[in-house]
This record gives structure tokens, C-alpha cells and sequence, in this order.
């Protein structure tokens, strides 16, 4: 318990807490911003000196009076009691590679309620290349024409996460596995 990767679906659990946001692309800004309206604070933490986010989504970041940011540090464990996350170890993002050759590092503590990681996703759509038609990110190419499952191939359709880069939600899954084979009208 305490340790998430979709804050809008867990954030309200944490209302008025300390959390913590784990990445520095669009996800990672959007999750912070979604906990800054009920957490009592929100650490961000990066492992580079730059997010790669969007300049807007950055900007209402680094301009909320709710949200720290901790470039150049990772999570280098999480720590809690009776199955539940109490605190996080940080770490300076350069000594990792100092410390697995043997020297030592200190960790810094830090009390958290949760921990929200959105450090990327990736679809697991591997077994697809070369049959299906795929987006640059990977997921599952669907017809742009309608809002259909249709994929490059007759007959075959997708849904659920491989095909859903927006919302990667077991609700909006299920819904589009439900949907995804009475296919579009005419199909």
C-alpha cells in the first residue's frame, strides 16, 4: 500500500499528505498537478537536470507554490511498516554508478504517504511487429477514420492497453474489450 502509478485514480486515498512523484515526462507532470489540488505537499523527483515534458505542463510545475522538484535524484528504495509505504530513500542520480562499483553514497529519508510512480509505459505489443501495424510508441495502430478497434489487418481488432496510449486504465480495458469485438457497424 502507498506506492501507485495512477494518481487520479489514488491520489484522493493520500488527501492532505506528503507524496511523491517519480519521473519527468507528461505522466509525471500531470500526476503532480493532480496531487498538488488535495496533498498537503508533493516532492517531484527526477533523475536528469531537464524534464522531458511538454514547456507548459513544466511550466505550471515548477510555478506551483505546492509542488518541490528534486533534479538529479532517484529512488533508491522504499521503506514503510505493516505493508504500508511511510518513507522513501533519495539518492543523488550520479552516485549510482559510483556505488555500484563500491563506493558509498548516503541515502536521504524522506516521509511520504505515497509514492506515485510515472516513469513511462510501454505496451507490450513486440509480438506484433512485423503483423499489425504500429505506432512510433508502440501501441496497436487503430483506423483514425473512426473510433473503431479496426487494426492494419482485416478481421482483427485491439483494444484494452496495447491499443490505448491515453487513459491505461483497467475500467477503460475492460470497456474496450467489451466493445472491441462487435467491431464498428459494417465490419
Amino acid at each position: 500500500q502507498g506506492v501507485s502509478s495512477c494518481a487520479t485514480c489514488d491520489g484522493y486515498l493520500y488527501r492532505d499528505q506528503h507524496v511523491l512523484v517519480v519521473g519527468g515526462g507528461d505522466a509525471a507532470m500531470e500526476d503532480a498537478l493532480v496531487l498538488a489540488r488535495t496533498s498537503a505537499a508533493v516532492t517531484l523527483v527526477h533523475r536528469r537536470e531537464a524534464f522531458r515534458a511538454s514547456k507548459v505542463l513544466t511550466d505550471r510545475v515548477l510555478a506551483h507554490p505546492s509542488i518541490t522538484v528534486r533534479w538529479n535524484t532517484v529512488v533508491s528504495s522504499f521503506g514503510g511498516e505493516g505493508g504500508k509505504l511511510t518513507h522513501v530513500h533519495l539518492r543523488a542520480a550520479a552516485l549510482i554508478t559510483r556505488t555500484a562499483m563500491g563506493a558509498a553514497s548516503a541515502d536521504e529519508r524522506l516521509e511520504v504517504g505515497a509514492a506515485f510512480v510515472a516513469i513511462g509505459h510501454e505496451p507490450n505489443t513486440e509480438l506484433f511487429r512485423g503483423k499489425l501495424s504500429l505506432r512510433d510508441d508502440g501501441y496497436i495502430d487503430l483506423d483514425p477514420t473512426s473510433r473503431s478497434t479496426r487494426t492494419s489487418v482485416a478481421g482483427v481488432f485491439a483494444c484494452g492497453d496495447v491499443a490505448d496510449p491515453s487513459y491505461r486504465q483497467a475500467i477503460t480495458s475492460a470497456g474496450s474489450g467489451a466493445a472491441g469485438p462487435l467491431g464498428p457497424p459494417g465490419a
